[in-house]
């Protein structure tokens, strides 16, 4: 998730004055974002390929693959040549790098969900489950320290040098990362399958087609409002508000640790009273904070900007944290891997890549006003709302594993 999360806070702090520089300061924005975009459009295309491999040979073998082709792909964000330097040719290579990265990473979270939910003993899958998504909230943690290190330490230097050091730590993440997931065992679920899925994607789409959509829907709901809260906000506070970049980062830096009580939380209360109830909680509190959210930002006041990361980052928690067993027990194990990564991914592609895009363009339309971004943020919620009263109500022990 730093990898990820990173290139989101340099799109809306940097890419923009350094590979699309000859717009309107809200265009290049516009601009940068679309490049962000093209990660999550490559995000469900990667799931489908890595999850066909993960379903046909195995959990380990992808997550290694995915961790090494994320965390190689970042690195090279963080040496490239500028605009000023070669031209044209640096937004390509920008946007070259993005898409890569999206590929592999679209298998890469698929593959995580899988290789804890299948391992967690029986009434503890939603507990050990929150462990892999608190990489999001660590990962957000990390990556907004990083900037706002990078740009305290290299201060009017932090466009020529700075910007790079968050994309280039990420060769430690992929060290330490990849020593962990060596040391791990395969699947047992998958181990103990007779016949594997010869044409995973097929037979999902033959036989678990109303779980996909319910997957999607899901999805969306969560990604348009986290991205919201990790990406689009850093470009609201400094380029709309007119208030100082490093507000915007320590406000999203406290939000993470907000989140990172209330996931493992819920994933624990998932175990209790079902994955279902606890994230139709969720989806409910964010569909009620969409319009809060941003009375409590255009106040310009920093103690409500504090507030208001701190809220948004803690509802999605209560959604994010039962979300890994979640999709593991919506599908069958044969094609578990490859309806996990295609329906979080596709969800993610149309939830949260397109919220920096469609947040900057209705702001440009309203001539500023925040209304139609709160409302984009409702309906983000309600889909997800809609999606999880699709699924008959089962408590965790009751869910199939077949």
């Amino acid at each position: 998730m730093y990898d990820f999360i990173i290139y989101g806070v340099a799109s809306a702090t940097v890419f923009n004055k350094l590979f699309f520089p000859h717009s309107d300061p809200l265009t290049s924005l516009l601009l940068a974002f679309a490049t962000f975009g093209a990660g999550f459009a490559a995000r469900p295309v990667g799931g489908v390929i890595i999850g066909h491999f993960g379903d046909r040979l195995g959990r380990r073998g992808m997550l290694v693959l995915t961790l090494l082709g994320t965390g190689l792909s970042t690195v090279a964000i963080g040496l490239l040549p500028t605009y000023a330097s070669i031209g044209a040719l640096a937004p390509i290579l920008l946007v070259t790098l993005r898409v890569l990265q999206g590929l592999f990473v679209g298998g890469e979270s698929g593959g995580a969900i899988l290789l804890v939910s299948e391992h967690a003993p029986e009434g503890r899958k939603g507990w050990y489950g929150s462990w892999v998504f608190m990489g999001g909230p660590i990962g957000q943690f990390l990556a907004t320290a990083s900037f706002t290190l990078a740009a305290t330490i290299s201060g009017d230097g932090f466009l020529d040098w700075g910007w790079r050091v968050p994309f280039l730590l990420s060769l430690l993440m992929v060290a330490v990362g990849l020593y962990v997931r060596l040391q791990l065992p395969e699947s047992p679920e998958f181990l103990e399958i007779d016949q594997k899925a010869r044409r995973p994607l097929a037979e999902l789409l033959r036989t678990e087609k109303r779980r996909v959509f319910i997957g999607v829907g899901v999805s969306l709901g969560f990604q348009a409002f986290i991205i919201m809260l990790t990406t689009f906000v850093v470009a609201y506070v400094e380029g709309t508000l007119r208030l100082p970049k490093g507000l915007a980062l320590n406000a999203v830096l406290l939000g993470s640790v907000a989140n990172m009580v209330t996931t493992p939380i819920a994933g624990a209360a998932a175990d209790r009273w079902g994955r279902q109830r606890v994230m139709l909680t969720g989806t409910t509190c964010m569909a009620l904070y969409a319009f809060p959210f941003f009375w409590l930002l255009d106040t310009r006041s920093p103690a409500a900007i504090y507030l208001a990361l701190a809220l948004g980052f803690a509802v999605v928690g209560f959604l994010w944290g039962p979300m890994a067993s979640f999709f593991a027990e919506l599908f069958p194990v044969r094609v578990r891997y490859t309806g996990v990564a295609f329906s979080f991914q596709l969800g993610a592609v149309l939830g949260g890549g397109l919220v920096p895009l469609a947040a900057t363009a209705l702001l440009k339309q309203s001539g500023g006003a925040s209304w139609p971004v709160s409302v984009y943020l409702l309906l983000g919620a309600l889909i997800a709302l809609g999606s999880l009263l699709a699924l008959p109500r089962v408590r965790a022990r009751e869910l199939a594993r077949v």
